[in-house]
């Protein structure tokens, strides 16, 4: 048992923060006597001088310190342990399950979680990253106490979020580039296809193919991206995902004569939002919020309610 209580570091901390016992009792409402008896106390039990006296003030020793250094880390992970404790008493819930389709903005999710982290310190996130049903499965698991998607829930109302715009792209030296010419579902289908795989366990998609003779299925979009710049096939992906490469030149958008480009609109699905915690939906909050501030500048909309209707599009 630790023989100096958090109470004696508290008092001996007020006294160094205040600048003497006589302004540190009446800051924490305590008697300078009082004040003065804890600190000597602690002395007498740790063996060690911390204080010293400066005229009619007094300062740390060298060893006090390095003592109140560690101490204020003790006090400072209390307070901490308290605070969770209050949380969790309202209803603040310890952990949120959040799944995300692989094709959200980046940039948003990051700027969400950096918001969400800085209001809730002590509340875990899972995150998982998803693809096509992958959410989906997990909502009707509940394994995920919310979930941004863009495919429609049955028996589940989403909220619109954003749309997510895909391009037809290849690497500039890529065949299909070569061609110098308007390009049609034909000329794809000679050439590779690049797909990532859809993460539901039972009842996984396979939309989006062009039924090509060459395909590759990966399990993330990263490594669609990855092979893209290498010249190691064609994709749809999200336009956020490769804005550097397209303004570098290592990706192309082809040059199809109609469907190029595609529209996602995604949705916010919770579990049960009635029974959602305050954790959840401050992380509900601040996914749309990151949204409006990461993804307008970019044109990416967000949706009316009417337009809010399943979208069975694939990451290609």
């Amino acid at each position: 048992m630790s023989r100096v209580t958090l109470a004696q570091w508290q008092m001996l901390a007020a006294v160094i923060d205040h600048g003497g016992f006589a302004r540190a009792a009446e800051a924490i409402h305590k008697s300078p006597s009082t004040l003065n008896h804890a600190v000597h106390k602690l002395e007498e039990q740790l063996g060690i001088q911390v204080l010293e006296p400066v005229g009619r003030q007094v300062r740390l020793t060298e060893a006090g310190e390095m003592l109140l250094r560690r101490a204020r880390q003790l006090l400072e992970n209390a307070e901490a342990l308290e605070d969770v404790a209050e949380r969790l008493a309202e209803g603040l819930e310890a952990e949120v399950i959040l799944a995300v389709d692989q094709i959200f903005p980046p940039d948003a999710l990051a700027h969400a979680l950096e918001d969400f982290s800085a209001a809730y310190p002590y509340v875990r996130v899972q995150l998982h990253e998803t693809v096509l049903n992958g959410g989906i499965e997990m909502l009707y698991d509940a394994r995920a106490d919310m979930v941004v998607s863009g495919l429609a829930a049955q028996g589940f109302l989403g909220e619109p979020l954003v749309t997510v715009n895909f391009i037809a792209v290849a690497h500039p030296s890529h065949p299909l580039h070569r061609l110098g010419r308007e390009l049609d579902l034909r000329d794809l289908e000679q050439h590779r296809q690049l797909v990532v795989r859809d993460s539901a366990l039972r009842q996984s998609m396979d939309a989006g193919w062009l039924k090509a003779e060459q395909r590759w299925t990966v399990s993330h979009l990263d490594t669609s991206i990855d092979m893209l710049a290498r010249g190691l096939g064609f994709a749809w992906v999200p336009e956020t995902r490769i804005r550097d490469l397209l303004n570098d030149g290592s990706l192309v958008p082809l040059p199809l004569s109609v469907g190029g480009t595609r529209e996602v609109p995604m949705q916010l699905i919770h579990r049960d939002r009635d029974c959602a915690g305050p954790a959840t939906r401050a992380m509900a909050d601040a996914l749309k919020a990151a949204v409006l501030a990461c993804c307008s500048e970019h044109n990416d909309s967000i949706l009316s309610n009417d337009r809010a209707e399943n979208m069975r599009l694939s990451i290609d």
